[in-house]
C-alpha cells in the first residue's frame, strides 16, 4: 500500500538535517535537552519507516563542528546524550538489522566516545539492512580540508601523482567513501540552508524543507518528502 501511495521511485539515500529539537521543546515549556532526547528517540522510528519503504541509506546531521559554540551546559548535555545513544544503538541496530557508521572528525571527541563509536561500528558492520550514517563533529568544509591533506600527503610520499587527482579520487578521501550520494535531502523546522552539511555529496540532490520540528517528523511526513522527490523532473544538467 505504501509503495502505491508514493510511486515507484524510492530514493536510495536520504540525508536529513534534524533541526528544531530545542524549539520544539520550548513550545512545550520543556528544556532544550528534552527536545534533543526526543529527537534522538525519533531517529530510530524514522529509520525504521525508511527501511520499510525500501530506502537503503540514511545520513543524519547530529552534531556539527559549529555546535561547539553552543552554551557549555548544552554541549555537555548533548555529549552525555551521545554517550547513551551510542551504547543503546548496538542493541537497537541489531534488532533492526541496521549498520551504523559515524562520519566527521573524531579527534575532538572524548576517548570514551571514540571507543564507543568503534565498538558500535564493529558490532554492526556485517548487518545487511538499512545503513545509517551519523554525522558527529562534522562539517563539510572540514571534511574537504582533511581529504585534501590526505591527498597531498600521498602526493608527497609518491603514492599518487597530481595527474591522478579527479572527482573519483576526491570522493574516495571523503568521510562518505563507498556510500552513494544522497538522492534527497530533508531539513526540518523551516530552515532552508545546508549549514555546512555534505556540500560535495548534495551537488545533485533534491531538497525538501518542512516546518515540522524533528521530534514530530513521522511516517506521513517522510512519505510526503518522497512524494515531493517523485514529482521532481530530475534533468541532471540537461536543458
Amino acid at each position: 500500500m505504501i509503495r502505491k501511495v508514493i510511486g515507484k521511485n524510492i530514493p536510495v539515500h536520504i540525508a536529513i538535517i534534524m533541526d528544531g529539537n530545542g524549539r520544539w521543546a520550548k513550545s512545550k515549556n520543556m528544556p532544550r535537552t528534552y527536545g534533543h532526547s526526543q529527537g534522538s528517540n525519533n531517529l530510530e522510528k524514522v529509520c525504521s519507516e525508511a527501511d520499510k519503504l525500501g530506502v537503503k541509506y540514511v545520513t543524519v546531521y547530529a552534531f556539527s563542528t559549529e555546535n561547539w559554540n553552543r552554551p557549555t551546559e548544552e554541549v555537555e548535555a548533548l555529549m552525555n546524550l551521545l554517550r547513551k545513544f551510542l551504547k543503546d544503538s548496538i542493541k537497537k541496530a541489531k534488532k533492526n538489522n541496521m549498520r551504523v557508521r559515524i562520519i566527521g572528525n573524531r579527534e575532538q571527541l572524548d576517548k570514551d566516545i571514540r571507543d564507543s563509536i568503534n565498538t558500535l561500528e564493529e558490532a554492526t558492520k556485517d548487518l545487511s539492512g538499512l545503513s545509517l550514517q551519523i554525522a558527529l563533529n562534522y562539517g563539510s568544509r572540514d571534511e574537504m580540508v582533511r581529504a585534501m591533506k590526505n591527498v597531498i600527503n600521498k602526493i608527497e610520499n609518491k603514492v599518487i601523482s597530481i595527474e591522478d587527482i579527479n572527482e573519483d579520487l576526491i570522493e574516495k578521501h571523503l568521510d562518505t567513501e563507498g556510500i552513494p550520494n544522497p538522492d534527497l535531502l530533508i531539513r526540518t523546522s523551516g530552515e532552508q540552508r545546508l549549514s555546512n552539511f555534505l556540500l560535495w555529496q548534495l551537488a545533485y540532490s533534491e531538497f525538501y524543507f518542512t516546518d515540522k520540528h524533528w521530534p514530530e517528523f513521522g511516517k506521513k511526513d517522510l512519505i510526503e518528502a518522497i512524494e515531493h522527490y517523485n514529482n521532481r523532473d530530475r534533468r541532471f544538467g540537461k536543458i
